[in-house]
């Protein structure tokens, strides 16, 4: 599988994984009126979140060839990167009418970031086995 998201990765991750983003920045811009009503707890939707983000983000870091450290370390460098970004989106909420700025959202962000990445070295590792 590593192979082939190698081969085609601008098709199958880095365009996804763009758009995702900024789908999710455009959704956490929203005030809060405008927001949907999923009808789950505001974590939920959170983990959910963020774990996809740093799903696709840990991967895309373990396939770039540009920047060594952040290919070597891919692992703490997502868990880093969208640390910061979870508390600045935080942050950037305080500003958006109906929004507030959440410790436990933070939290549960960074939590699904850690699942995330612990998935994604048991897919990656499992698959280094295989071949």
């Amino acid at each position: 599988m590593l192979e082939y998201l190698e081969k085609h990765k601008k098709k199958v991750l880095y365009t996804p994984f763009t758009i995702y983003w900024l789908l999710l920045l455009t959704a956490t811009s929203l005030p809060g009126k405008d927001l949907p009503n999923l009808g789950v707890s505001d974590k939920i939707e959170h983990f959910t979140a963020y774990f996809i983000l740093s799903f696709f983000l840990s991967i895309v870091l373990m396939l770039q060839k540009r920047v060594k450290i952040l290919k070597e370390k891919a692992i703490f460098s997502t868990l880093v990167i969208v640390g910061i970004y979870a508390a600045l989106d935080e942050l950037h909420q305080l500003f958006i009418p109906g929004r507030s700025c959440d410790i436990r959202d933070w939290l549960t962000d960074i939590i699904a970031a850690c699942i995330a990445v612990f998935v994604v070295s048991l897919l990656t590792k499992k698959n280094h086995v295989k071949q």
